[in-house]
């Protein structure tokens, strides 16, 4: 079997990202804004080889042409200055006799074009910083009694004509700010001080920004034109790649990256304190960091992700406090305080859990045993070594059904919400735990080539009712394991349309091409297979379709793999050939869904769930915040109060979760039950699994069709 790198769903971002400062810089060397960034002899030779490698190995094929050129030059211009709040439009009509020529500074090793539009962005830089500064020393930099308000979706907006146009709109992005830390609390004069230190970091920041930096960027603009897992990875960036694989770092356990003027959460590494205190999720903002139960606050606006994580990572057992702004927060809406304590992580901590609710179907009650599977996690160096106790998802899981079924359960749910992949070994042994031997996913090379990877072992480890829990962040292995299920109408797929990452990747160092080349060259992230179901249609953008979907705070574009413009497209296989159960049909399914949605008008919790979490779609349409203080507040008051909604709904119970961040330590040699708190969403597919038990024992819905 052959191996992929399909782990860390959304794929980590390495390299520059969105924002008006952006870089993944491991800062040693400072320079002047006025002093010019230049190429290096060593990024010429991996501008080289890293174009020879795209253009000849990607999945894609796609050859370097004017096309492409103009879609890496949106990409570059996206990266330096994605908010529009440097670059002024007599920039952009310079830079536009560039847009064609993008594929011949790939292909003749010429970088002198993407740096003079990058140290023109610094000197814009600098204008800026100066006119804030001033602003901020003037006596009443900001009247909080005017009625004006403020866009803050600026993707699509023009180029700002004219020095004035652009100051106006700084000045309204400074203030409200100054009224995020004001209703916070602040005294003004704290207010200013506060904002002029956070842009005064900002300036530091950019001024120890390298050659390396700007180079990754650049490439990454081509690569990340191929698809959004394509990338390039200078020396410190694959350095620092290595180091998050191997999770063994000391800190909270979560990838980080800075976005428009924020530290953003990548991923929540399972295992590590934030995880297992289920206090920060994907897409949260991480605005300030104190040490210790008593330390202060260091406001991380405007910072770089290297120099944030030396704040938030330290040693083993000391205390970390956060303000964090969530994913789902509404304009306006206040931070909140996390409190973590600090642990060594390691991927394979996060072990599969138990838990045993009940339902109540028909008048009867009924035992659903659910097994959260958060990571498909395997020690391959332990299974090479023929440990007897290696770690394993599929061994997990099957000590637990065992378990499950002394207890007598009715049914059995696995919970693949939030899980982001892992090895896809583990995705194909963990499905021969509920079929007979076949075919679980097909992977296909860019040659056209298609490897059917199978479960081999004709046991089953449980034959009765089950279902799959998935939401819009379970991705690859998840989505393997997912649509196998589906596929094999072996149960019931309960939730949202999952990610849609059916990409495989390879990672390729560029000095193994030029062995005697004494600088380090950095390393390419290559997208070179796609997943298919085993009835042949791509996980890639669509991922799978729930059978039974439940209320959701996304639409569906807004993340997942249908976000990224860059995307492949799904397309569609040959099918292998496999035998379906008659465990599911359409009739049943159609029945299930009948119940649900009469529970979803009927059932307060539900009804509750479904209303909060339509507002909450409406609600982040508007990108308009208000810049009058009385406003401002009634707008944050508000958001607060529908995120309490949200929060009592999801999370109600007289119990303190056994794996918070602050419960003392226990040993993770077995799977372990917990009791977690209440889950409405687990709660609705314990119904619908009691339904299926019902449902099934109708002699008119025998005998579904076998393929």
């Amino acid at each position: 079997m052959k191996k992929y790198l399909i782990t860390l769903i959304p794929v980590v971002l390495l390299g520059w990202q969105r924002g008006p400062v952006q870089q993944n810089a491991i800062v040693t060397t400072e320079t002047s804004l006025a002093e010019d960034i230049k190429p290096t002899a060593a990024q010429y030779k991996a501008e080289e080889l890293s174009t020879r490698i795209l253009s000849n190995y990607h999945y894609r094929k796609t050859k370097l042409n004017d096309s492409l050129s103009s879609a890496i030059f949106d990409k570059y211009i996206d990266g330096i200055d994605h908010g529009r709040l440097y670059y002024l439009a007599s920039d952009m009509a310079e830079f536009e006799k560039y847009r064609y020529s993008f594929d011949d500074f790939l292909q003749k090793r010429e970088l002198d074009v993407p740096f003079n539009m990058y140290n023109l962005f610094r000197k814009r830089y600098q204008e800026r910083s100066e006119y804030i500064q001033t602003l901020l020393k003037t006596p009443k930099p900001f009247d909080y009694t005017v009625d004006e308000s403020l866009n803050t979706d600026r993707e699509k907006v023009a180029w700002a004509k004219s020095t004035d146009e652009l100051n106006d709109t700084w000045r309204k992005y400074l203030k409200s700010e100054a009224l995020d830390l004001k209703l916070a609390g602040k005294a003004d004069t704290s207010v200013v001080k506060t904002m002029s230190d956070r842009y005064k970091s900002r300036d530091r920041g950019l001024s120890r920004i390298r050659t390396e930096q700007v180079f990754q960027m650049f490439m990454n603009a081509y690569a990340e034109s191929l698809d959004p897992h394509t990338s390039y990875m200078a020396p410190t960036s694959a350095d620092r790649f290595k180091q998050e694989m191997s999770q063994s770092v000391e800190g909270i356990g979560a990838l980080l990256r800075e976005e428009d003027n924020y530290i953003k959460i990548v991923e929540v590494i399972p295992g590590g304190p934030a995880f297992k205190g289920k206090q920060l999720k994907k897409e949260d903002k991480i605005i300030g960091v104190a040490q210790g139960d008593d330390g202060k606050f260091v406001d991380l606006v405007g910072w770089f992700v290297d120099d944030a994580v030396k704040l938030i990572k330290g040693p083993k057992g000391t205390v970390v406090r956060l303000q964090i702004v969530s994913a789902d927060a509404l304009s306006s809406t206040p931070p909140k305080e996390i409190r973590l304590v600090r642990e060594k992580i390691k991927l394979e901590d996060s072990r599969a859990k138990k838990e045993i609710v009940s339902v109540n179907s028909g008048n009867k009650d009924y035992k659903i045993g659910v097994i959260d599977v958060p990571l498909f996690y395997r020690d391959f160096e332990g299974a090479q070594q023929k440990e007897k106790e290696f770690s394993s998802t599929t061994r997990d899981v099957q000590k637990i059904i065992t378990e499950l079924q002394a207890e007598n359960v009715d049914g059995i749910v696995i919970d693949l919400r939030n899980n982001g992949g892992g090895s896809l070994t583990e995705a194909v042994s963990l499905t021969g735990l509920f079929i007979n031997r076949g075919p679980v996913v097909q992977v296909k090379e860019g040659q056209g080539e298609v490897e059917v990877q199978s479960d081999n072992d004709p046991t089953v480890a449980y034959n009765g009712p089950m279902a799959v829990m998935v939401n819009r962040f379970s991705a690859s292995a998840s989505e393997i394991f997912a649509a196998a299920i589906q596929d094999y109408k072996r149960g019931i797929i309960v939730g949202e349309q999952t990610y849609g990452k059916g990409t495989v990747q390879t990672l390729i160092d560029l000095n193994q091409w030029v062995p005697k080349e004494t600088d380090q060259l950095g390393q390419v992230k290559l997208t070179v297979a796609k997943f298919y179901r085993i009835n042949g249609s791509s996980t890639q953008l669509k991922g799978v379709m729930p059978d039974l979907e439940m209320p959701t705070a996304f639409k569906v574009n807004e993340y997942g793999e249908g976000s990224q413009p860059s995307a492949l497209p799904w397309d569609q296989i040959a099918s292998s050939k496999y035998e379906a159960t008659n465990d599911i049909n359409e009739k049943i399914v159609s029945q299930l869904r009948d119940k649900h949605n009469h529970r979803l008008k009927s059932d307060e919790e539900l009804k509750a769930l479904a209303k909060t979490m339509d507002e909450f779609k409406k609600a982040r349409e508007n990108k308009i915040v208000s810049l009058l203080e009385s406003k401002r507040k009634v707008e944050r008051d508000e958001a607060e109060k529908k995120r309490a909604a949200l929060k009592q709904l999801g999370e109600e119970s007289d119990d303190e979760d056994e794996d918070s961040a602050d419960a003392k330590p226990k040993t993770a040699d077995a799977p372990k039950e917990v009791k977690k708190k209440k889950d409405i969403y687990i709660t609705e597919t314990g119904r619908m699994l009691a339904d299926l038990i019902v449902i099934s024992k109708e002699p008119s819905l025998a005998g579904a069709k076998k393929k």
